[in-house]
């Protein structure tokens, strides 16, 4: 990985090392580009490896489900071919546009000189909302996230939140922890009904119209107390999930003069947006009809990279011809 304060020097800098980004990646080596790619993470595969690597993904073509670190060893392992340059763990602060070319500027310092951008930055950097009974818990028994299994086995689970994370790692530890507990501040939910669902006819106790109002232990989580109607009930947990969702922020992509619709960058059918040497793809971006869905997300990397060919070598084709064709 490139030192932080250096200067690269690249034909193509990716914004975003998620799926659509590790895609991009490949492709941008398939059409024989360097590529350089930046990260506000320190791991590759964005949301995926952040928040569910073992969550069974069923809309990626000719994969009938997989798991979600198993789709970004095989993301990482395409994208190795393009040779990338990867900035992880640092975050796209500033850019300037030229006539050849574009300079976008990390927060560590790291200056990127690149003759074209693609934005595949998801929902943007993205943070855990806070659990107000949790503060100081964070690692002593509490997290946000849940990137491993096998710490929770045996473990008394209580996971707090009504959308799908926490109902998916509800039926995902159901056999590995000692017991489980869902709490949630009320009956309704925000999760796929279906999951909902298979909880309800698990050994999941689901506690509505309730919230998590301390957590005790010695220096580790021992007890957590929940209030349920008005009463206080104390139940054992060695380990608390606070799955009540994140707040994404665009950061300082909003001051790059590009247009943005509802925290979404509005691009046009060939990914490009009002800049013209910057193109998005991905979750990110917004024009009429458009769904967000992984499998989305690669067609649009591709037709990205594609017409910012183009913007790199103005002699070369927005078509590359089929990758099966061989060359």
């Amino acid at each position: 990985m490139t030192a932080a304060g250096t200067v690269v020097e690249t034909d193509l800098l990716i914004i975003g090392a998620g799926p659509t980004g590790l895609f991009a990646t490949y492709y941008a080596g398939f059409r024989g580009h360097r590529v350089a790619v930046v990260d506000s993470l320190p791991e590759l595969g964005g949301q995926i490896t952040a928040m569910y690597p073992e969550k069974q993904i069923f809309d990626v073509a000719g994969f009938p489900a997989v798991k979600g670190r198993l789709l970004v060893d095989g993301l990482v392992e395409q994208a190795a071919t393009a040779k990338p340059d990867y900035l992880l763990d640092r975050t796209a602060s500033e850019l300037v546009e030229h006539d050849d070319g574009v300079t976008v500027t990390c927060d560590d310092g790291t200056e990127v000189r690149a003759k074209a951008v693609l934005i595949t930055a998801g929902i943007g950097k993205f943070s855990p909302r806070p659990l107000p009974a949790g503060e100081g818990w964070l690692g002593r028994g509490m997290e946000f996230f849940v990137p491993s299994f096998e710490p929770y086995a045996g473990k008394d689970v209580v996971i707090v939140g009504g959308g799908d994370s926490a109902f998916d790692w509800a039926l995902n530890l159901t056999g590995i922890a000692g017991s489980i507990a869902l709490v949630h501040r009320r009956d309704a939910f925000r999760a796929h009904e279906r999951t909902v669902e298979q909880v309800r006819e698990s050994d999941v106790e689901m506690i509505t119209k309730a919230q998590v109002t301390r957590l005790i232990g010695d220096g580790v989580l021992e007890q957590v107390e929940i209030e349920v109607d008005g009463e206080t009930v104390t139940r054992p947990c060695q380990a608390l999930v606070a799955a009540l969702g994140f707040v994404a922020d665009l950061g300082p992509l909003q001051q790059w003069g590009i247009e943005v619709s509802k925290r979404h960058v509005v691009v046009d059918s060939s990914m490009r947006t009002n800049l013209p040497r910057v193109f998005a793809a991905g979750d990110i971006t917004e024009y009429p009809g458009k769904v967000r869905l992984i499998a989305v997300g690669f067609g649009e990397a591709a037709t990205a990279v594609n017409n910012a060919t183009v913007a790199i070598d103005p002699s070369a084709h927005v078509f590359p011809g089929h990758s099966s064709e061989g060359s």
